[in-house]
């Protein structure tokens, strides 16, 4: 299974995740918070900084950033995608310039 989601910077704000279509979105809250640990060390691999702007904790969750429905406060970097492989609750992530 596949986490793939198109990285969109928000001017001023930070970047938010778009998931591309047939992705999978994980639900349980142990697998939910790997996937965003994952998802952190890529965007820092990949040259993203934390934002200026506070994360607001009622609104910025990983549950809405998984689903595209959050700016969260990062710096762009290389841009692209954000592409996880969910293996056996070790999810691994890069930030790649396509999809696949």
């Amino acid at each position: 299974m596949k986490y793939v989601a198109r990285i969109v910077e928000v001017p001023d704000h930070g970047i938010k995740l778009e998931p591309v279509d047939g992705t999978t979105v994980p639900d349980r809250p142990t697998e939910v918070n790997l996937l965003g640990m994952a998802i952190a060390l890529a965007l820092g691999a990949a040259g993203y900084r934390h934002h200026a702007e506070q994360r607001d904790p009622e609104l910025q969750t990983l549950d809405a950033l998984l689903v595209g429905d959050a700016v969260m406060p990062w710096k762009p970097g290389t841009g692209g995608f954000l592409v996880c492989e969910l293996n056996d609750g070790r999810p691994t992530c890069e930030v790649r310039p396509e999809a696949e």
